[in-house]
């Protein structure tokens, strides 16, 4: 067989390979696995109500003056719809409250991504941490043991008595709980509107790169460009709170920087290649929890759609998957519609929300020198 001939043979052969595997492609992304209702997680009953009760109960915080529900309301789809949290008495946060809804589901919590462990960790941390309910839980552990409710409640879930251990167990058994459900998306129920919009959310405008699973997160962080909110350094609560936050997490020169480091506080590199990156938000529930992003910058979701339409903000270290998208004035109030398709049933009946007195005031004990503990 000659030279040409067999270079023939070759180009054949390669054209077929690629026509091949060009088929291969487009058969997996067309039957791909479609994101799906979120499965509910399997809860032991008792432990999910004590910690029901703990969640809403004012006597976790150091000054017995917040509870988690002060922050996470479930009437805001457990947000608290300010752009930014509030703090513990005497501060306030530096970033927006994230919504507990799907938060059992997840494998990475915060917006740097900062725990990845479990809900025992991160309940700790809320529990503890100076600017969020500033608990000694010793103090918080002694509270409760005084409680007669509580005292049959950690018995009826086989905690035993009281403890900081069990609390940190229960009020993660009672997050499991919090599952959208109900959403137009889910129930196969969406406007014509949302259903384009739908198409435009994995095609041309190519969210589903980054909001992707059932829960429309890759739980990765990446870096937007979006502007940093002056609240933050003109508020001098915000500010010190910010400061508490970056000494203990080793930002370097954090009384100077006026930006958010992100994920950076994880990795520390050393060209900022990290700073300014945040975990994929949940597009689940989202007309429930505006403000949006990390640091409540944008008030709708019309707000969002035309900052990612113009290809995000102005960042060095800003993702390569963000870009100018093009989309028409129509096709933005598609992708709006559909983003609104995914927010379900409100979570703010008796199975979620303790209809129950709690009382924060106790009897004095008497004959207490000689009371059993």
């Amino acid at each position: 067989m000659g030279n040409g001939a067999v270079r023939q043979m070759f180009r054949s052969f390669m054209t077929a390979a690629l026509a091949i595997g060009v088929t291969a492609v487009f058969f997996s992304a067309s039957f791909a696995d479609e994101p799906g209702p979120i499965k509910a997680l399997k809860v032991d009953p008792k432990k999910a109500e004590l910690g029901k009760r703990l969640f809403f109960d004012v006597r976790l915080s150091g000054d017995a003056a917040i509870s988690c529900a002060s922050c996470h309301i479930p009437e805001k789809g457990f947000a608290d719809g300010l752009p930014l949290s509030k703090a513990y008495p005497g501060s306030n946060h530096f970033r927006n409250t994230p919504t507990l809804i799907n938060t059992g589901h997840k494998a990475v919590w915060f917006h740097d991504g900062r725990l990845g462990t479990n809900l025992n960790d991160v309940t700790r941390e809320m529990i503890t941490e100076t600017y969020i309910m500033n608990t000694d839980m010793r103090l918080m552990q002694e509270r409760i043991k005084q409680d007669p409710v509580y005292v049959k409640m950690f018995k009826d879930a086989e905690y035993g008595e009281p403890s900081n251990g069990s609390v940190r167990k229960a009020i993660p058994e009672y997050l499991k709980t919090l599952t959208s459900r109900g959403s137009p998306f889910d129930t196969g129920k969406m406007s014509d509107a949302a259903r384009t919009g739908y198409e435009l959310f994995k095609g041309k405008a190519g969210c589903i790169a980054c909001h992707s699973g059932s829960r429309f997160t890759d739980d990765k962080p990446h870096n937007i460009g979006t502007p940093e909110n002056p609240d933050i350094w003109s508020d001098p609560r915000r500010h010190v709170t910010f400061v508490t936050y970056a000494m203990f997490m080793g930002v370097e020169n954090y009384m100077n920087i006026r930006r958010d480091p992100g994920a950076n506080v994880q990795t520390h590199k050393s060209d900022g290649s990290d700073v300014g990156k945040f975990v994929t938000p949940t597009m689940r529930e989202l007309k429930q929890t505006a403000p949006y992003m990390h640091n409540g910058m944008f008030k709708t979701l019309a707000e969002v759609v035309t900052f990612y339409n113009r290809g995000g903000g102005d960042d060095p270290n800003k993702d390569r998957l963000i870009r100018p998208l093009d989309l028409s004035t129509q096709e933005q109030s598609d992708l709006v519609a559909f983003l609104e398709a995914l927010s379900g049933e409100a979570l703010t009946g008796a199975e979620f929300v303790w209809q129950g007195k709690i009382d924060p005031n106790y009897k004095p004990i008497s004959d207490w020198l000689n009371a059993r503990n």
